[in-house]
């Protein structure tokens, strides 16, 4: 097939149509009360922090507020260091100061939507997690009134992205869906992946390609992502996420945590999630 059929007929596959299925999906589950008066409440995804000891780290994706939930998730932070009796829960918002802290429940619903666990840390491997994570929360460039913008970013998942990064070998892969994951939040238009598995290539976050282990193949078009997982073979779709296999890894521990950093419980557990 000539390149000139072949070029449209991969866009209408690989970015159109998936994008119409993912906007019938989200005409049928909008709620009848409007957005702003959607559920937030706890979904109890998270122990309660005074009876749980050991530090958590999460990071939880819900489909965003109107129209954008279509194609896009929204992406925060939830921290607790060891013995602490409360989580912080960490957003970036375009109303008031960007960084939001404890705005809203840790494990809530995002306007309704039901969050989504993308990375799990417990005991000593989250422990090693949180000071670097909470010193690039406070050293993060865009965290001025006026700085967020939602397309192509610097948004909620340029946020998540930038904190994820400042721990190197960290084995996530924010969801296809988290729309300005690759927005270049410090101005690199290449850099090495946040797992450090692979390479992104990044023109303003408008477009793109990222090749890594962990994250797999990406073809960012307009912000919108298309792709393959190779270590759990999946497809990365516009608007639908991630179709294939589940995204985990129980039995992986993180690098230079120990053995039982790969635990599926108990203390030093760390785990990305679908």
């Amino acid at each position: 097939m000539p390149a000139t059929k072949l070029l449209p007929l991969l866009l209408l596959l690989l970015f159109l149509l998936p994008v119409a299925v993912s906007a019938a999906r989200w005409q049928a589950r909008q709620p009848p009360e409007g957005w702003w008066a959607a559920d937030r409440s706890s979904t109890g995804l998270l122990p309660p922090a005074a009876a749980h000891r050991p530090a958590v780290v999460r990071v939880l994706a819900a489909r965003t507020v109107r129209w954008r939930g279509i194609v896009a998730v929204h992406c925060w932070l939830v921290l607790k260091p060891e013995g602490a009796a409360r989580y912080e829960r960490y957003d970036y918002t375009a109303w008031g100061a960007p960084i939001r802290v404890n705005g809203f429940a840790p494990d809530g619903r995002w306007f309704g939507a039901a969050p989504e666990v993308v990375f799990a840390a417990d005991g000593a491997a989250a422990a090693r997690l949180i000071p670097p994570m909470l010193a690039a929360i406070e050293g993060y460039a865009w965290r001025n009134q006026g700085d967020y913008r939602a397309w192509p970013g610097p948004n909620s998942n340029t946020f998540v992205a930038a904190v994820l990064e400042a721990v190197p070998g960290l084995p996530v892969a924010l969801p296809p869906t988290a729309i300005g994951k690759d927005y270049p939040h410090d101005g690199r238009w290449l850099r090495r992946t946040a797992s450090g598995t692979g390479l992104r290539l990044t023109l303003g976050g408008y477009a793109g390609l990222t090749l890594g282990w962990v994250e797999g193949v990406e073809v960012n078009l307009l912000g919108l992502v298309a792709g393959l997982d190779l270590r759990r073979p999946a497809l990365k779709l516009p608007g639908l996420g991630r179709i294939g296999l589940p995204d985990r890894d129980g039995s992986s521990p993180l690098p230079g945590m120990g053995p039982e950093a790969g635990r599926n419980s108990g203390a030093g557990t760390a785990r990305p999630a679908a």
